[in-house]
């Protein structure tokens, strides 16, 4: 099994970079063009979504400097633990929905303690590329767009993340 998803992991991004231009060019798109029209929209959205994103550094630094976060995980982590999950991944999967980029330190950082083949480095990997940044996504790109209500999308996106961490968890419990 873990051979099969070495091969899986080691092939996927490839196969899927070259499946698309090819497939564009079957289909008798020009690729090259529509790539640079892409990257000519790229510059006026990169524009118009700076007010959101400062708008939700601004609450996430506010909600990590509060003492809000660190509440939260002590409440949690006891729990987890007697369902054999290490504690440490868990602020985690509270960051990831957050911020990506204080998620991505914070994986980092456990990786750099416990090492890439513990169990903590595999599992925080794997939460990190199975969620999203779901407040980022929706603040960002709802906010670029115009989309004042977004109904069901964060319950959606933040149930999806739910999803994403406890499976990340139970594969790798499973897998390694």
């Amino acid at each position: 099994m873990l051979y099969f998803i070495n091969l899986v992991s080691t092939w996927a991004i490839p196969v899927i970079l070259a499946f698309i231009p090819l497939y564009a060019y079957t289909k008798k798109v020009p690729v090259y063009d529509s790539f640079v029209d892409g990257a000519k929209d790229g510059f006026s959205t990169a524009i118009s979504i700076i007010p959101h994103l400062v708008g939700m550094m601004v609450a996430i630094s506010i909600f990590r400097a509060s003492g809000a976060l660190d509440y939260l995980i002590s409440w949690v982590t006891p729990w987890i633990k007697n369902w054999g999950v290490p504690g440490e991944v868990l602020p985690l999967g509270l960051l990831r929905p957050l911020t990506g980029t204080g998620s991505l330190a914070f994986t980092t950082d456990l990786i750099r303690t416990y090492g890439p083949d513990s169990m903590i480095g595999r599992i925080a990997s794997t939460i990190q590329g199975s969620t999203d940044t779901t407040l980022y996504v929706l603040t960002v790109y709802f906010g670029a767009v115009g989309i004042r209500n977004g109904r069901y999308a964060l319950k959606v996106g933040l149930f999806s993340d739910v999803v994403g961490f406890v499976a990340a968890i139970a594969i790798c419990l499973l897998v390694f």
